[in-house]
């Protein structure tokens, strides 16, 4: 009986799908650790892409924010992003300027923010903003390098951190995407301070760059380039405890802390080989979906519970490393969440009510009945299924409940058209798909209240429906 590759079982565990054996090739063994390298370091590849689209495209440098001055649309390729926000990021580094300041301004209802704070590898440091630790109040947050054991000053809040580089992603709420209130949104995102704390006495300007017509893109790559990307985290920053067995595996496939990465033709051929082993063992696990939120419905959880728990509490329980459920979750999203289900919430769906995958070809309907229980407002998005990027070309992505040129039915609820083209009178309900491929959704929720997890109210699933 021929032997299975250890690896080989463990991605069936992963897809819960049986994988056909391939016959053994003379560097199997380095395949399958870069097959696991992969899955391992999804989460600190996905946020080197993002940094390194700042650094490559952008006048934005680390320890400045960048922002993008209009609501989002297809230029902004990060992971399902929200069009119906302004957003504004902060890569911090703080392993030369020591303890870096983020200071949230207060929020109330005229304006606010919904922000978290994230390590390289997209643990949660901190929520903050009007539903964040600091409730609207604000604050001075300040994110400590590792092994920090320095005082803090009085009225900061410490956010101790295990690696050199972090990041924030501010979300400014906007009423409506008037211009008016978008100019508000983003004066008020702009009074955002970012500062060494070594400089608190006498902060220097906070630098904004606006990056809104940028094609800025950190979609997954799942080709040689991902290994460069590791190569680059593993350099940069210390190895964490629960990391350590990973160091013997990166030195087989020729990443290796203070050795250059120069991988020759042989090694490139096993690591394509093994990026694209890992990209279908991930996309087919994706394509199995999650736990569904309703009762048998096609709206699901965004992801799998143990990524949750662990992206949001650094992995307290040390008895549990959900390195597969993680490494799924940064391949369509990035950001984690320290308390899910305060300041939003969020809902996919990748088949309509029949169970079908959704076709840009097609056209479907999405009815929200009244009464969406949301202290804020509720968006829906329309993603490429390939990229799990906003589908390009496209005028817009989404529909929001605070859009104000949006039509309601007589009982308050809202129907959403999905398709290659708009139906007739309601156009201004229309989320434009590319006919050429296949989309997906995400519903956000922003202050969603208890009746919203009670699902005393519910969403029908989306229909397929005859073109108009």
């Amino acid at each position: 009986m021929k032997a299975v590759p250890v690896v080989a079982l463990a991605m069936s565990c992963l897809t819960g799908v049986a994988i056909a054996q391939q016959p053994l090739p003379t560097d199997r063994l380095s395949q399958n650790r870069a097959v696991e390298a992969v899955i391992w370091g999804m989460p600190a590849v996905n946020y080197d892409l993002m940094l390194q689209e700042m650094l490559a495209k952008t006048q934005g440098k680390v320890n400045q924010v960048i922002y993008w001055g209009k609501p989002l649309d297809w230029h902004n390729q990060t992971l399902t992003p929200n069009p119906d926000v302004i957003y504004l990021m902060v890569f911090f580094n703080t392993k030369d300027v020591g303890p870096m300041v983020l200071e949230v301004p207060p929020g109330d209802a005229e304006a606010s923010l919904t922000g978290n704070i994230d390590t390289v590898w997209q643990t949660a440091l901190e929520d903050v903003g009007l539903n964040g630790v600091d409730k609207g109040a604000g604050g001075k947050f300040v994110i400590l390098p590792p092994g920090y054991k320095e005082p803090i000053p009085s009225g900061y809040t410490a956010l101790p951190s295990d690696t050199y580089g972090s990041y924030a992603l501010l979300r400014s709420n906007m009423k409506s995407h008037s211009d008016a209130d978008v100019a508000a949104s983003i004066a008020y995102g702009k009074r955002v301070k970012v500062y060494p704390l070594s400089a608190a006495a006498n902060p220097p300007e906070t630098v904004f760059t606006d990056v809104k017509d940028v094609d800025y893109d950190s979609t997954i790559r799942y080709d040689g380039s991902y290994f460069v990307n590791l190569d680059r985290i593993v350099q940069g920053e210390r190895w964490i405890d629960r990391d350590r067995a990973m160091i013997d595996q990166l030195r087989t496939i020729g990443i290796e802390k203070g050795n250059a990465f120069a991988p020759d033709a042989a090694k490139q051929q096993v690591l394509t080989a093994a990026i694209g082993e890992a990209k279908a063992v991930l996309e087919q696990r994706y394509d199995v979906g999650f736990p569904p939120f309703f009762p048998n419905s096609q709206w699901m959880y965004p992801t799998l519970q143990a990524a949750i728990e662990g992206q949001g509490t650094t992995y307290a329980d040390r008895d549990k490393y959900a390195v597969d459920a993680r490494a799924l979750l940064y391949t369509y999203g990035y950001i984690a969440i320290k308390r899910p289900g305060t300041a939003q919430f969020y809902l996919v769906s990748i088949r309509d009510k029949d169970g079908r995958g959704f076709d840009g070809g097609h056209a479907y309907r999405f009815h929200v009945p009244p009464d969406a229980p949301v202290n804020q407002f509720w968006s829906v998005t329309a993603y490429d299924r390939q990229t799990h990027a906003l589908i390009k070309n496209m005028p817009r992505a989404s529909r929001a409940s605070n859009a104000a040129e949006l039509q309601k039915n007589t009982d308050g609820s809202v129907d959403i058209y999905f398709g290659p083209k708009g139906p007739a009178g309601k156009e201004s309900n229309w989320v434009p798909t590319d006919s050429q491929r296949g989309f997906e959704l995400m519903l956000r929720v922003y202050g969603p209240k208890k009746q919203f997890f009670d699902k005393a109210w519910v969403l029908p699933n989306v229909e397929k429906i005859a073109a108009q």
